[in-house]
């Protein structure tokens, strides 16, 4: 059963390249776990960003969570004191 997630990330202003590093060493992992990005937005500053994520399954996001190459980048998302917000979501 697929699933979807909105991702809302808030990050200080000097966090946003660390934030940026992280999302481009991530986001490529998304379809090797039956992932897909359908919807990136950002604020013009960059302090807030929204994803909009589906997958395959809850076993394909749980595998892509914890990929060891998405956890080894876990210190950049930690440098960029970014505070993130999981949402499951359905279609209507």
């Amino acid at each position: 059963m697929p699933v979807t997630f909105a991702l809302i990330a808030r990050i200080p202003a000097e966090g946003v390249a660390d934030f940026r590093a992280y999302e481009d060493a991530v986001l490529p992992l998304l379809p090797e776990f039956n992932g897909s990005l359908e919807r990136r937005l950002r604020n013009s500053d960059g302090t807030i960003e929204m994803h909009i994520v589906s997958f395959a399954s809850e076993a394909d996001f749980l595998n892509y969570r914890n990929d060891p190459r998405r956890t080894a980048q876990a210190s950049l998302l930690e440098k960029s004191s970014a505070t993130l917000e999981l949402l499951p979501m359905a279609n209507v």
